[in-house]
């Protein structure tokens, strides 16, 4: 699920946090970043789960509609095509997502049942509903583009679920995009009514990624005056404190990758670090940061300090 600009999202805010907290327990804030990490599988299970859970509570006011005393003709005899959605059913009777909900103790719609109803509610009052229970009709690729556009248009930019995330945990914020987009690579890849290959997505690719994380934490921070050295002579009209603190941990982490990590090239090293600036940073934060690493790496090459392995790494 993660890739490696998300780790490197997740080690620079860590390292952020750091500073302001002025913390030198490394072990400890160590912890937290991987802890922070670990829980974005909890934030992938509770945005999948409450696809399930909103079939499940329109399946649950269909019936009790049925039943109701003076139920009229329609509530009787219901349009069922939402509820007998077949992405929807596959889901709520997938092996991989219902162990690891249960792995994971994510019971979140149990205990806010309210926000599942609200969904519901926005679901059922929207122009794509409308024009999917024209008919009573299963198709499954029509289900699937359904379930697709619903989640994408409907359910990921609900600013009340999008507040509710963000209250439970902080750290989500930047990582709801990332989560959402591979809710969304997943639905679209469903081949069948009978597909068994949707699964709950490991968090690292593979163990490298996961020691990706601990190596450039733990090499920026625990060489932090080595690497300011490196660029502070290079910005003459610039002191340390005038630099912008999040512009100062990112030349750090590029530098530490530079001069610390052979096997990652200088040119992923460079447009990584470009891009988180021109998220996280001022508007003018780029053009700084690419001038200090572009001078940087002349200087490097210059002085054979650049020792990468593999072919094509400069």
């Amino acid at each position: 699920m993660l890739n490696r600009r998300h780790i490197r999202v997740k080690v620079m805010q860590s390292i952020y946090a750091m500073h302001q907290n002025n913390s030198d327990n490394l072990e400890k804030e160590e912890k937290f970043l991987f802890q922070s990490i670990e829980n974005i599988q909890d934030l992938y299970l509770i945005m999948i789960s409450a696809l399930v859970e909103i079939r499940k509570a329109e399946d649950d006011f269909i019936d009790k509609s049925s039943k109701k005393h003076l139920a009229t003709k329609e509530e009787r005899n219901p349009n069922k095509k939402f509820i007998n959605n077949k992405v929807l059913l596959l889901l709520d009777d997938n092996n991989s997502l219902s162990m690891a909900l249960e792995d994971r103790k994510i019971t979140n719609w149990k205990n806010n049942d309210d926000y599942i109803l609200l969904l519901l509610e926005e679901i059922k009052n929207c122009e794509l509903y409308s024009k999917y229970m024209s008919n009573s009709k299963n198709d499954f690729e029509e289900d699937k583009q359904f379930v697709v556009d619903l989640f994408t248009e409907v359910i990921a930019p609900n600013e009340k679920l999008y507040d509710y995330l963000e209250d439970h945990k902080l750290t989500w914020v930047d990582d709801i995009p990332l989560v959402n987009t591979m809710i969304a690579k997943q639905l679209k890849q469903v081949k069948s009514a009978d597909d068994n290959s949707f699964f709950v997505p490991k968090l690292y690719k593979d163990i490298d990624d996961k020691e990706f994380v601990r190596n450039l934490y733990r090499k920026t921070v625990l060489n932090d005056a080595e690497l300011t050295k490196e660029f502070i002579d290079k910005t003459p009209n610039w002191d340390a404190d005038r630099i912008a603190e999040i512009d100062a941990i990112i030349l750090k982490m590029a530098i530490c990758e530079f001069l610390k990590f052979p096997s990652i090239p200088v040119k992923v090293t460079i447009n990584e670090y470009l891009e988180l600036a021109k998220e996280y940073s001022t508007p003018k934060s780029s053009i700084f940061i690419n001038g200090i690493l572009d001078n940087l790496v002349k200087e490097y090459q210059k002085e054979n300090k650049l020792v990468k392995t593999g072919r094509g790494l400069m």
